[in-house]
């Protein structure tokens, strides 16, 4: 997987790279990035762990207004580390970095999710996978 800088995000492919390492902290699980920060976890991993990654997004990344696809949570990280912004598929989160203009400048739950659900939305429709990190256990070993 080419991990090369996606021009769409607010923050470079390696940052969202190490933040998603910090914010899961789960060496054992697999997961997938897309270019605007949102990740899916891939709790049970197929084979094919980028085709099993656009499916999941694309059926639930996309919003749907007046839906539970428009719903949202925000998770905050901390220590000034940005947040995490959940919907209506658990293992599909979307991160915002704290210093992203585009939550506005009160901060508030409120403007940090629709921001959040709105970078899910542009991963649904483009799906542009940036990012797969593979720790599924190697056979044998």
């Amino acid at each position: 997987m080419n991990d090369a800088d996606a021009p769409d995000s607010p923050v470079g492919t390696e940052p969202l790279v190490a933040a998603w390492r910090g914010i899961l902290d789960a060496p054992d699980k697999s997961w997938a990035l897309f270019a605007h920060g949102t990740c899916v976890v891939l709790v049970r991993p197929e084979e094919d762990l980028t085709r099993q990654a656009v499916r999941i997004l694309g059926e639930f990344g996309p919003v749907q207004v007046g839906s539970p696809a428009a719903d949202f949570g925000v998770i905050s990280l901390g220590e000034g580390r940005g947040w995490v912004v959940t919907g209506h598929h658990p293992d599909v989160l979307t991160y915002v970095a704290p210093d992203d203009a585009a939550t506005g400048p009160d901060g508030s739950d409120l403007s940090i999710g629709l921001h959040g659900r709105t970078l899910r939305d542009l991963d649904g429709a483009q799906l542009r996978l940036i990012h797969v990190e593979d720790n599924r256990p190697t056979p044998g070993v």
